[in-house]
């Protein structure tokens, strides 16, 4: 596992020795290792083991999965303890589907009232997050980072902060991104991000509405596909992958 490596890097400030910092620095990081696919579905997630790797007591790591549980990246079931979530196909689809009610009101909302300096904010943002799935160099993470921004952005400018924060309570953007780099989907088509903005852009609530639900449907059936064959989304398998996983993990 590389939550030792990830914490020299990502740590800011000193602890100042409070439980809370250090949940906070033990969710970001596991969460981090998470979405960047460093823990695959199914990788059991030892308490004691990451408290000695991320140099702190039980209790914080115990909070952070905790909080990582309620996000429904992680889960706890007998027998088997806690690991990273393996999502069934019923998972994935709900989520999509959440995610589509909130944009697609989301979108309708910012081609009504975003001002014409928001309009521009956002095309730059797209243009920028385009460029970045474009180069082969760039840290996908990075850019899944500022795409989250950008849509969240795109609900700030709705002018609902309600939207806005059942779009964070529901973890829609983080989930979509979690199931796409799991099947290892990354291929978006070329400005991809741009045409949305366009068409939100175009003060026409419909036009933006179908953009927005044609972009946030995109690739969901091959997500299903390859996580499927890999996985099977079967019980029996996902019992026998996560043994796999754990018996290397005690080979480290």
């Amino acid at each position: 596992m590389s939550v030792k490596k990830l914490r020299k890097k990502s740590v800011k400030s000193p602890d100042n020795g409070l439980s809370g910092s250090l949940s906070q620095q033990a969710y970001e990081l596991v969460r981090a290792a998470i979405l960047k696919g460093e823990l695959p579905l199914g990788a059991p997630l030892s308490r004691r083991k990451l408290a000695e790797q991320l140099g702190m007591s039980f209790l914080p790591v115990s909070e952070a999965l905790q909080r990582l549980e309620t996000d429904g990246l992680v889960e706890s079931r007998p027998r088997v303890g806690t690991r990273v979530r393996v999502p069934t196909a019923q998972d994935i689809r709900g989520h999509y589907v959440i995610r589509e009610a909130l944009e697609t009101q989301s979108a309708r909302l910012y081609a009504e009232k975003a001002s014409p300096l928001e309009r521009r904010e956002l095309q730059d943002m797209a243009a920028r997050i385009d460029a970045m799935y474009a180069d082969p160099k760039k840290d996908l993470f990075e850019a899944f980072s500022f795409h989250e921004r950008l849509h969240r952005r795109i609900a700030e400018c709705a002018g609902c902060p309600m939207l806005v924060e059942a779009i964070e309570k529901n973890h829609v953007l983080i989930l979509n991104w979690h199931y796409n780099s799991a099947s290892h989907f990354r291929d978006l088509p070329p400005r991809w991000h741009q045409d949305l903005i366009k068409a939100l852009n175009s003060g026409d609530p419909m036009k933006a509405d179908a953009k927005m639900r044609e972009h946030v449907r995109y690739g969901m059936e091959e997500v299903l596909r390859r996580l499927e064959a890999s996985l099977s989304l079967d019980e029996t398998r996902v019992k026998t992958f996560a043994r796999t996983i754990a018996r290397l993990g005690t080979r480290e």
